[in-house]
């Protein structure tokens, strides 16, 4: 059994539980150390224990830290990756870069913790400078999802770090293998005890033991949008600071003048990719009626041509589900919509085994045609290989209907017209625009989040991090 990391060691939890690859449900990966509310307060205890050196280490020490994790995860990308495929379920190359990724973003933040930077100026009263620093926030808590099980703890983790706050991070329990591997890495980084803390468990018994705590002074959390609410009004009331990333719908246009090859490429890349298990996959396809039935045709004779089958397979496209419960909100989906009116144009048949025998949980990719933008399938958030398209008269029909949705993170359209695109890169309603790139993709450099129920609080990534991780402060001196 693998444990959970406080304090600088490692410990046994309150019970275990076993990680089931969901490519080959045989293949048992290890058993996890499951946390418990007092154990989530002893996480807390080592975190503020350790803040006060941590938060007084010099930029140097920070970088070297973070610059060390960065470099171990980038030379053991193919091990990390494959261990990231083989208990989420995203296909081996997916999987591979998004280690990748986490190692980038690690070097990055390294970087900014030299780079973090304040402002002197001169006060309107003679004698008197004004400064203007940023100070860590604290302890902060960190809640992830099971789709990036690697690549979304790297971009909090890090600039928590860099920035001196310590850290009690809580991953989903799907995927504990991923995160058991980076808390090693990290446990031998050079942290002080206590500075990084892996508590793994259960959300509904860890989760209000971190969020209620006075001493955890911000909280950064990915996932549904009904937690993020209840996590939100949690913090609120004790006044923490909360960062959350949410749900999305997001909209990818195609209008009559798109490269209808680069248009199918951005939307069987962003819908179905990642088994569609991403926050920014492009689930709604809104075409304007001129490319309507050639784009539904080009697409699903692409679908066709993708293979569902085991993540670490040379050759799989789209490797399964995450788990049977996830499996079976996608079939409810699938067959709501088809009790709505909507047509079933490809797909969307559970396969108990993929083409080697591998017993899994795997679905063919969906298309739906034949949609409004009122249906179930258009409104929630499916997180599966589910995509629907919605026909629209023109332009000025496709940024309505893809602005009509209770999220906005990612929004993309496919046009060869200039005047199109600038128009919609600044009236989408969503946090992010693609132009001629799939919804789902983002650097890590720059920053990431939503509009309207997929985002509150701060951005994340890029130097955008430091409003969340860091407390501005203001001081004046007479002389």
């Amino acid at each position: 059994m693998k444990g959970n990391f406080i304090g600088g060691a490692w410990v046994a939890g309150a019970r275990a539980l076993p990680n089931v690859n969901p490519s080959d449900t045989r293949d048992l990966i290890d058993h996890y150390a499951q946390a418990d509310a007092a154990q989530a307060r002893h996480a807390v205890d080592a975190a503020a224990q350790a803040l006060p050196a941590w938060s007084a280490t010099s930029p140097q020490q920070r970088f070297d830290v973070l610059d060390q994790v960065g470099g171990e995860l980038l030379a053991r990308r193919e091990a990390l990756g494959d261990l990231l495929a083989r208990e989420e379920g995203k296909t081996l190359p997916e999987a591979i870069g998004e280690v990748v990724r986490a190692g980038q973003v690690f070097k990055f933040f390294a970087g900014e913790a030299l780079r973090l930077s304040g402002e002197s100026l001169a006060s309107v009263r003679p004698g008197v400078t004004v400064d203007i620093t940023r100070e860590p926030i604290g302890v902060v808590a960190l809640i992830t999802p099971w789709n990036f099980p690697i690549a979304i703890p790297a971009w909090k983790i890090a600039p928590a770090l860099a920035f001196g706050n310590t850290v009690v991070f809580k991953p989903a329990e799907l995927v504990p293998g991923s995160a058991w591997a980076l808390a090693e890495i990290l446990s031998r980084s050079g942290l002080p005890a206590g500075a990084f803390n892996l508590l793994m468990g259960r959300g509904a018994e860890v989760g209000p033991a971190l969020v209620d705590d006075p001493r955890v002074a911000g909280l950064s959390f990915t996932g549904s949008t009904a937690t993020g609410r209840s996590l939100a009004q949690a913090c609120a009331a004790r006044g923490a600071k909360f960062q959350l990333e949410m749900g999305g719908k997001n909209p990818l246009v195609v209008l009559d003048d798109a490269d209808l090859e680069l248009a199918t490429h951005c939307a069987v890349q962003g819908a179905f990719f990642s088994t569609g298990q991403r926050c920014t996959a492009s689930s709604r396809l809104i075409v304007t009626q001129g490319v309507h039935d050639r784009f539904v045709d080009r697409l699903v004779t692409r679908l066709r041509s993708l293979t569902v089958g085991d993540a670490r397979s040379p050759g799989t496209d789209l490797g399964p589900v995450v788990d049977e419960r996830q499996l079976d909100t996608d079939l409810g989906h699938i067959r709501d919509a088809q009790a709505q009116g909507a047509r079933l144009a490809f797909g969307g048949q559970p396969m108990a085994r993929d083409a080697r025998g591998h017993p899994g949980f795997y679905l063919q990719p969906a298309l739906f045609t034949e949609t409004d933008n009122t249906m179930r399938i258009s409104r929630e958030e499916v997180f599966g290989p589910v995509a629907n398209v919605i026909r629209v008269r023109d332009y000025d029909e496709a940024l309505a209907v893809a602005n009509d949705t209770p999220f906005g993170l990612s929004s993309g359209v496919c046009t060869t017209s200039l005047k199109h695109a600038s128009h919609f890169k600044r009236h989408a309603q969503a946090g992010m625009v693609m132009v001629n790139l799939p919804t789902a993709g983002v650097d890590y450099h720059v920053p990431f989040g939503g509009r309207k129920a997929s985002s509150m609080g701060a951005r994340e990534q890029g130097r955008y991090a430091a409003e969340f991780f860091t407390a501005v402060k203001t001081s004046y001196t007479f002389a």
